[in-house]
């Protein structure tokens, strides 16, 4: 328990101090962001805002789980805080050859979707082939609200793989607004933590020390993720003086899906990712709607963030909306997990 303390207030910490030192250094650089021509009108102000900020807080994160779980590295390769380090910094270097290229080229475009789409398909295969493998996790996924298990058998993999790719692209989707990816992945992350600690406690009243260290080893790096994108959010909430970028908002998806994964609760998405899910659901339901109606749109601008932005609402008053129903249903996820 105390080092998940530890890991989020280490975290929150190390983003405040280092911040003011990176924030200048990304400006000499030249490091801006180029916004999207054909998005809202209001964001080309924030046309040359300083990117790539992910940087930091992925540091940070990867970092501080690593020294705090260096105490309890039982299992060697089968480690979760290993693990999670890997496939959220393999989902980020994606994202960071995108931010440069756009960065040095200074376009709106940087990787070619297809370029995308095979980093991912890597990193998203060697990750679900390794929890297919790990003998704390394997092809069984639990189902929200019953004491059951649904084992995928030899789909686990490319089953697994698609979701990871559509959640690392969902995150992606959903960072359009100052501060909105942060504030819902700080909940969500810490939520994680949260079920993390439930099923380490129940491990260590049945005696299973091995299994008990990897769980702990997951609350902490998801403790970590939380503080790191706390202190984030002195920077990048509204007005953001730093974008979080491709950069960040793979390494979050990375994480998100990654944790999900290990904990065996993928399906749990639904409710601790859900305004992720929107932001990707949006679009396809925009782009299909524009097709079937021959060119019809269904929301004023998707992803939906950016509807509710064109129907009036401020930046803020998006981020508090989404965070609201981020947090309700973490705790339906929460409540749901006294049922297994």
């Amino acid at each position: 328990m105390l080092r998940l303390i530890l890991a989020l207030i280490l975290s929150l910490v190390a983003m405040l101090l280092i911040g003011p030192r990176v924030l200048p250094v990304l400006r000499k650089m030249k490091f801006g962001q180029t916004i999207y021509e054909l998005g809202p009108q209001s964001h080309q102000v924030k046309q040359g805002t300083p990117t790539m900020g992910g940087l930091m807080f992925a540091g940070v994160t990867s970092v501080i789980a690593l020294i705090l779980s260096l105490f309890s590295l039982k299992n060697g390769f089968w480690d979760f805080s290993l693990a999670l380090i890997a496939v959220s910094l393999g989902s980020m270097l994606i994202g960071f050859v995108d931010d440069y290229i756009k960065v040095v080229k200074k376009r709106n475009l940087g990787l070619i979707w297809w370029q995308k789409i095979i980093g991912q398909v890597v990193v998203a295969v060697a990750f679900s082939a390794y929890c297919y493998f790990n003998p704390y996790v394997g092809s069984k996924i639990l189902v929200p609200f019953f004491n059951v298990e649904w084992d995928l058998g030899w789909t686990y993999i490319p089953l697994m793989s698609m979701v990871m790719i559509f959640m690392i692209n969902s995150a992606n989707l959903q960072d359009g607004l100052d501060g909105l990816l942060s504030s819902v992945s700080v909940i969500g992350s810490a939520t994680w933590g949260l079920i993390s600690l439930v099923i380490m406690l129940t491990l260590g009243a049945a005696g299973n020390a091995d299994a008990m260290a990897n769980y702990g080893n997951l609350a902490i790096f998801a403790m970590a993720l939380a503080g790191a994108l706390m202190g984030f959010l002195r920077f990048n909430h509204y007005p953001a003086s730093v974008f979080m970028g491709d950069t960040g908002s793979m390494f979050v998806g990375g994480a998100m899906v990654g944790m999900s994964m290990l904990l065996k609760m993928p399906l749990f998405m639904v409710f601790i990712c859900f305004t992720m899910l929107a932001s990707s659901l949006s679009v396809i339901i925009q782009r299909i709607y524009f097709k079937v109606t021959h060119g019809k749109r269904i929301f004023k601008m998707s992803p939906i963030h950016h509807h509710f932005e064109l129907s009036g609402m401020t930046e803020t008053q998006i981020v508090a909306m989404y965070s609201i129903v981020e947090g309700l249903l973490c705790l339906v996820a929460l409540l749901s997990i006294i049922r297994i």
